[in-house]
């Protein structure tokens, strides 16, 4: 991995059992540096290479981690307490988008020509270009999916990376390093640093050329604002409060399996879970009724445990905290509830009787909570789902109105009689807006956000009049308003290009 010069480390532990099974170095600022000061002369070879060759060694590095898929989940699964159905599942859908980077990188940053306007005689070109070193702070939800959606992207566009991941889920970093050390002829072109908060900052004060953050609003904001020190952009993925709604003519059986998944799968550890629900009056028992009977189906803990333990002790607390808000608010428990946790493991709970006074309703819980709100329509559902600062993914289940009410959501993403789809898609951009952050990862956007883009103008022949010039003849005014008239006022040209618009 890469060096960091002090004694300090960091432990690893499973949350399922609280045994340390690993520790890692803890980066100073100044291993940091070094590290980006490598990646930089990594870059600067890489960024040469042709598309074709950069695919090659990026498909290497996909073979190698498809090798070793068993191995990157058992560590996903221990260090994250996610069941291993799920670690192979995010294992996968890594692989999926480094593919569909490799795949479709020079395609997205083709330089394509554009319309030049007035000046007819240049030929207008946009183009893309590597940015240099990108620093991708990663989370420890999904502590290799998530980064990956930026570590792929970045490294297709030409960019080399340094990868901090989070300071709960270091271990599984570790893994696709050596990997990308094994295949990669470039030594310094993945490079993971180790630490906590301090060695995040230190990353976003450092001489990259963007950040890629992904985690909460609050940690967002501050990661910013580091960023800010030397004018680096950022691209911040963060918290959502996804709404799902469920119509008159939904099919219900469909709509609870698919609530009860987004709600609880990897104990409703997602930025993108279904962390409210909107069903309208007509079909809210039987919708409720079918969830409460699908997650009485689920088994919490063991290796063939549906739900695993939940990473971090204090997410546990903010759990209870939201839990014990709604009770005392007047919500009701069906299942499980606050008195249901125990230790790591929190029982998955669906409450009723619940409102936007409530915390459970308003902020992140970021655990296997399904709260279920009875609503007299779909507009009342949309105005709910939208009142609200988050905008990351949401879900809509209907029948014939089901795009149209996709489209009045305030989301980056949405999937219709689905959940959780826009994620596995490779090309769709993946990403929201308001506290959920801005930017995408994923599609060809998402390769794009790695690169800058540069316009270029190149004259092809020479007019009588060069508007780039002092040297104009005599009478150069009163051709420009010829000019304009005829091409901006009530010219023939400007007549005939009406015409030829309506014709359309």
């Amino acid at each position: 991995m890469a060096i960091a010069q002090g004694t300090d480390r960091l432990s690893s532990y499973n949350p399922s059992t609280g045994e340390v099974i690993g520790s890692v170095p803890i980066f100073s600022a100044a291993d940091v540096d070094a590290a980006v000061t490598r990646a930089r002369v990594a870059a600067e070879s890489w960024s040469q290479r042709s598309f074709a060759a950069r695919a090659e060694e990026l498909n290497a590095f996909r073979r190698a981690i498809a090798a070793a898929a068993d191995d990157i989940a058992d560590v996903l699964h221990r260090e994250n307490g996610k069941p291993l159905i799920e670690a192979l599942t995010e294992v996968m859908m890594a692989l999926s988008h480094l593919k569909h980077a490799a795949d479709r990188a020079e395609h997205a940053l083709a330089p394509r020509k554009v319309g030049s306007g007035v000046l007819a005689n240049f030929r207008a070109t946009i183009s893309y270009h590597p940015l240099g070193v990108v620093g991708v702070i990663g989370p420890w939800n999904y502590p290799l999916f998530t980064p990956m959606g930026s570590i792929a992207y970045a490294l297709a566009a030409g960019n080399a990376v340094v990868w901090k991941p989070s300071e709960l889920t270091p271990l599984v970093a570790l893994e696709i390093e050596k990997l990308a050390k094994q295949t990669f002829a470039l030594g310094d072109l993945l490079q993971v640093v180790t630490g906590a908060g301090a060695t995040g900052a230190a990353l976003a004060k450092s001489a990259v050329d963007k950040i890629a953050f992904t985690g909460s609003a609050a940690t967002g904001r501050r990661v910013m604002m580091a960023a800010a020190e030397r004018l680096t952009p950022v691209l911040l993925e963060l918290g959502g409060k996804d709404a799902m709604i469920v119509d008159d003519d939904a099919d219900l059986a469909k709509a609870a399996e698919a609530a009860v998944f987004g709600g609880l799968t990897n104990a409703g550890q997602a930025c993108i879970s279904v962390e409210r629900v909107y069903v309208t009056e007509p079909v809210y028992d039987r919708f409720v009724d079918e969830v409460v009977k699908q997650v009485r189906e689920l088994k919490v803990g063991g290796d063939d445990g549906h739900l695993g333990a939940m990473t971090s002790p204090a997410q546990v607390a903010i759990v209870k905290d939201h839990l014990d808000d709604a009770v005392a608010k007047g919500a009701k428990i069906l299942t499980g509830g606050p008195d249901a946790i125990s230790g790591s493991y929190i029982q998955p709970t669906v409450l009723t009787g619940v409102g936007h006074g409530m915390k459970v309703m308003t902020e992140e819980t970021f655990g296997p909570v399904i709260p279920i709100a009875k609503v007299k329509s779909v507009d009342e559902a949309v105005a709910l789902a939208n009142d609200s600062k988050y905008g990351l993914g949401s879900t809509v289940f209907a029948g014939k109105a089901a795009r149209s009410i996709a489209n009045r959501l305030r989301a980056g993403m949405t999937s219709i009689n689905s959940v959780m789809a826009f994620a596995g898609i490779p090309t769709l951009p993946f990403g929201g807006i308001g506290d959920s952050g801005f930017g995408r990862i994923h599609g060809d956007e998402g390769i794009r956000e790695f690169t800058r883009v540069k316009s270029t103008a190149e004259q092809i022949v020479a007019l009588p009049i060069n508007m780039m010039s002092f040297r104009q003849p005599k009478d150069a005014t009163k051709r420009l308003r010829g000019m304009i008239k005829q091409l901006y006022g009530d010219g023939v040209i400007a007549r005939a290009g009406d015409l030829l618009r309506k014709l359309r």
